[in-house]
């Protein structure tokens, strides 16, 4: 392996995709703490072999291996694992620690363990036992007449969105909280009545908005603050601004023009640097209320965090994705909650001291287990005394060190999904070609149809008003991939109310270009368009959009 030495960082070239990439001082510090070796493998290839463990969207249905009650799963029904429905998995019908096994010394642990998971039983999705009338959700809570949400909660009469948080009749969102009665909108947060807005605080009834705060009855504005009855950021009197919005809205055509003519309106103003709020001495993009929390993208009240994904309240950790709540001193994790001390592991809540485990409840002191609740001592489900334990434990770990793979996330071919299945593929598409190439599987038939569409798109009605209830019978066909896609009846209720015409996209392509609004999960060092101060952005150097410093755009536009 190259590796330089430069002012104490330790620059490594990654052993998979063969890019550098620098280790910090801090880095080293962490490391060191959690005993674990210092990473051979990039952020990205490390944030990708998590990603390919969480299937948020590809649903399928099948039955149930226990009670044969069908049922939505997140597993492909092909997959060689036993799953079980909500209720049979949280019965005593069954125990996870009768499917231990003794660990062998001669074989790689992640061997066995893959063993082990494929006996034990899954869940078929990640929810709680509180939502009501909302089966269509996955890594979701608390909601209330929900239909494809995912990483939500907290909602009631909420669709086709993901990380929604206490929002309320609102359809096709990304990262938001407190809407109501919204739609597309990305990183929103107390806006009622919003269509197409990005960055949008405190507005009320306005259309294509991005980085405006405290604005009402405002059409195609960017970096408006305190403003109302503004079209394309000129202020109009009630009457004109009523007037020409009312020529608009509804209309499909009509709002995919203006949709155009606002994306090259808002290449005319400055962006900031990144969208990051009350946050001290962070590097990422949407971070909120946190502090010294580097390359981490959507995470709230983090501290001394490093190339995190959408966690919450946690600190101390490194190269986790999803959940957090009270966490500490967590590595490499998926789904991990009210948790301290953690490596390699997934979907366990309220544990301490776990080595690659996967769905593990109130337990402590465990390495490669799955399903335990209450486990203690144990390795591959097998309970030890605590002295073996700690014998065994030592042993596995020196292994893991002399062939590198203590402190790195479980390979793929353990993986529970395909690439394609999972928000891997949201975050970094890759064709099956290379999917395969960097290790990862690869699923041909997830569940969708094409070409048994009854109507097509040029005879959908343009404007809501035209409508009638009858397509709901109809199957659609996206104009993007030409999957076929349908309406439910309370969306159809929300188009018409929210005088949105109906879109001519499915699910999938909507929300792949909600991702595109909201950017990579990449930092690019570039120089503010005005005062030329090197800064981090998401936004690449060669792109064409206006990129501020914090500074600079403060003195501009606040």
């Amino acid at each position: 392996m190259n590796v330089n030495i430069i002012m104490n960082q330790e620059i490594k070239t990654c052993q998979n995709c063969k890019n550098n990439f620098t280790i910090e001082p801090d880095d080293f510090a962490f490391y060191e703490k959690m005993d674990v070796l210092v990473p051979t493998l990039c952020p990205d290839c490390r944030m990708k072999r998590k990603l390919v463990f969480r299937n948020e969207r590809t649903l399928y249905k099948r039955k149930c291996d226990l009670c044969e009650s069908s049922m939505l799963s997140m597993y492909n029904p092909k997959s060689p694992y036993t799953i079980y429905c909500g209720d049979c998995y949280k019965s005593d019908k069954w125990d996870a620690k009768t499917f231990e096994q003794e660990y062998v010394p001669s074989r790689p642990l992640f061997d066995q363990l893959k063993e082990l998971m494929i006996k034990v039983p899954k869940r078929n999705v990640f929810t709680t036992d509180t939502s009501v009338n909302s089966e269509y959700q996955n890594f979701s809570g608390y909601n209330t007449n929900c239909y494809l949400v995912f990483n939500s909660g907290d909602n009631e009469n909420c669709a086709y969105s993901r990380g929604l948080r206490y929002c309320k009749d609102s359809f096709d969102n990304y990262f938001t909280t407190y809407l109501e009665q919204s739609y597309e909108c990305v990183n929103g947060h107390k806006n009622y009545g919003v269509r197409y807005g990005q960055n949008a605080v405190g507005c009320l009834n306005s259309w294509f908005l991005l980085s405006c705060s405290n604005c009402q009855d405002c059409f195609g504005c960017v970096n408006l603050r305190n403003k109302q009855y503004h079209f394309f950021n000129e202020p109009l009197s009630k009457e004109d601004y009523k007037r020409k919005v009312s020529e608009i809205i509804g209309s499909y055509d009509k709002l995919q023009e203006f949709s155009k003519k606002f994306e090259k309106h808002t290449l005319s103003f400055p962006r900031r640097q990144n969208n990051n709020l009350k946050s001290v001495d962070s590097k990422g993009e949407y971070i909120f209320s946190s502090k010294n929390t580097k390359y981490c993208f959507e995470v709230t009240d983090a501290e001394n965090c490093k190339f995190n994904f959408s966690t919450k309240a946690i600190k101390d950790s490194y190269d986790n994705m999803g959940y957090g709540y009270d966490s500490e001193l967590l590595l490499e994790t998926v789904a991990v909650g009210h948790s301290y001390n953690i490596i390699g592991s997934w979907g366990c809540d309220t544990c301490h001291d776990l080595r690659y485990c996967f769905a593990m409840s109130n337990s402590e002191d465990c390495f490669g287990c799955d399903g335990l609740k209450n486990g203690k001592y144990c390795i591959l489900n097998k309970e030890y005394s605590k002295e073996d334990y700690d014998k065994l434990r030592d042993q596995i770990i020196d292994q893991m060190k002399k062939d590198g793979s203590y402190g790195l996330y479980s390979p793929p071919e353990i993986a529970f999904f395909a690439y394609n299945e999972t928000i891997a593929q949201d975050n970094y598409p890759l064709s099956k070609e290379q999917a395969i190439a960097e290790g990862f599987r690869w699923e041909d038939n997830i569940p969708r149809t094409k070409d048994q569409e009854t109507l097509k798109p040029e005879q959908v009605p343009d404007h809501i008003k035209d409508v009638q209830d009858s397509i709901l019978k109809e199957v659609l066909a996206c104009v993007s991939c030409g999957y076929n896609y349908r309406l439910i009846p309370a969306e159809l209720k929300f188009y018409r109310k929210m005088l949105i015409p109906l879109p001519r996209q499915c699910f999938n392509c909507r929300h792949l270009d909600r991702l595109r609004r909201r950017g990579p999960f990449k930092l690019y060092t570039r120089n503010c368009a005005k005062c030329d101060k090197s800064i981090q952005t998401t936004y690449a150097p060669d792109r064409p959009e206006i990129v501020y410093c914090e500074a600079c755009y403060q003195k501009e536009v606040i």
